[in-house]
């Protein structure tokens, strides 16, 4: 069988199930069982989870015992902490759950962070603001913290200033195939510690990270918010105005169509770590451009950043495609337009163009496996299980202006599902030492349940081979 198949294990028995729940501390469900849905449940319900057993880890030694429940088996094991971003349906794998695993401790002297596998940025967020610090967090307030850090982690605030949230990381606490606990720093495991920054899910389960946190004196955010009619004047004079603006502020533009097929909302987002005068000037040619329906621009406090997107804080059953741009000229934004605009009749959904550079082009002092590394423009639709098609048609519209390569927590579900496609979101130099690094620590691929990187120590994989579908 290709590491990339379907897994279509035997059903597991109760004296293994037994056996397993009497060395852990966390529970153990099966299909059937009472409290395996939500053991399973994920924040994007369009991917429901169908593993061949749920175990619900407490404890670091949860985690080894369950991965080597699976090695001994040969499943594949798939990770959920808040389930964001669900690849499959990891169908016959050994599913550890992380979310009972969340401590989070700030030590706001050393300006560092450190939490379990299962923490939300809200909880980061929370815990140093109070200390006038700050993570390079994500834009929802319930996303993993190790996930986002695993995949490279794009701050719609932070990251024009700081660069990608992985390379801030500091030290990792790693469970490979084998079931052994690594700890990971730069000095200690050097090449694991590039790995594992920007390779997702593929080197083993991230039981807690380390990582640096930044003062935050002032925070200026919110959205602009203008009628669709306006949609053609305001993309245009936002591509140019976003490209002028300095690191510490950033802005991200959405056209979020609501029920009925002609409404259309056009949100421009921005942020700034700078004084609030110097905000407001920068907004000021943006404001001018139209009437806007609602402005919620204003200075406050950084744990109130979830209003910068307003992602919803419910989960939601949502397809998603994804880009990454090497450019967005004027055709591009008419391009958008057409495809995703108040005149091109969609369904209810929303698209996205977030404008990336700053430090996000810089390379770090520590290398790390981050793919995508000076994109300008990532492009995010979202809509229901119904807009499949018109999700392919936005990502086609814009391919004259999109590269391959791109960050790991960029690619959705359905996207990069071979082993070619796979090495072009990484490139190809980085995805041959990704592949030597599975080889050493996950030979059997285990942790396939992913992107999959395929182990350069197995036997070679033809490029048209899928990793595990999407049933």
């Amino acid at each position: 069988m290709s590491p990339y198949e379907t897994v279509a294990s035997e059903s597991l028995t109760p004296a293994e199930v037994a056996g397993l729940s009497r060395r852990l501390t966390g529970p153990v469900v099966l299909p059937g069982d009472a409290g395996f849905e939500a053991e399973c449940a994920t924040f994007n319900l369009a991917t429901p989870l169908r593993p061949a057993v749920a175990i619900g880890a407490t404890t670091v030694a949860d985690v080894r015992a369950a991965v080597r429940f699976a090695a001994d088996r040969a499943l594949p094991i798939a990770v959920l902490t808040t389930g964001h971003q669900v690849v499959n349906r990891a169908r016959g794998a050994v599913l550890v759950t992380l979310s009972r695993m969340d401590a989070v401790e700030v030590d706001p002297v050393a300006g560092i962070a450190r939490v379990q596998g299962g923490a939300r940025w809200s909880q980061v967020t929370e815990r140093a603001g109070d200390s006038g610090l700050a993570g390079v967090s994500a834009a929802s307030p319930t996303v993993g913290v190790v996930g986002y850090h695993l995949g490279g982690g794009h701050s719609p605030i932070l990251g024009r200033t700081h660069g990608y949230a992985a390379d801030h990381v500091r030290a990792l606490r790693l469970v490979t195939a084998d079931g052994a606990l690594r700890e990971v720093t730069a000095d200690a495991e050097p090449e694991l510690f590039w790995g594992l920054r920007g390779g997702k899910g593929n080197l083993g389960v991230v039981t807690s990270t380390e990582f640096s946190l930044f003062s935050v004196r002032s925070f200026y955010c919110g959205g602009l918010f203008f009628a669709g009619e306006h949609a053609s004047k305001i993309l245009h004079a936002w591509r140019e105005w976003v490209t002028a603006l300095p690191r510490e502020m950033s802005s991200s533009i959405a056209f979020r169509r609501r029920s009925r097929p002609a409404e259309v909302v056009v949100h421009v987002r921005f942020s700034s770590l700078g004084p609030s005068a110097e905000a407001e000037a920068a907004l000021a040619p943006l404001r001018a451009l139209a009437p806007a329906v609602r402005d919620t621009v204003a200075e406050t406090a950084y744990r109130d950043g979830h209003r910068l997107h307003l992602d919803p804080s419910a989960p939601v059953g949502w397809l998603e495609r994804t880009a990454a741009l090497r450019s967005f000229p004027a055709g591009a934004a008419d391009a958008l337009l057409a495809v995703a605009g108040p005149d091109s009749g969609t369904e209810p959904g929303f698209v996205e163009l977030r404008a990336l550079g700053g430090a996000l082009a810089d390379e770090p002092a520590v290398p790390n496996a981050v793919a995508g590394r000076g994109v300008r423009w990532a492009l995010v639709g979202a809509g229901g299980r119904e807009a499949g098609a018109q999700l392919d048609a936005l990502v086609a519209t814009l391919a004259p202006w999109s590269q391959d390569e791109r960050n790991a927590n960029l690619l959705a579900a359905g996207q990069a599902t071979t082993v070619a496609e796979v090495r072009a979101a990484y490139g190809s130099a980085r995805y041959e030492r990704l592949a030597q690094l599975k080889g050493r620590h996950d030979p059997q691929n285990l942790f396939r349940v992913n992107h999959n990187i395929a182990p350069a120590a197995v036997t070679p994989v033809p490029s048209t081979a899928r990793w595990p579908r999407i049933e």
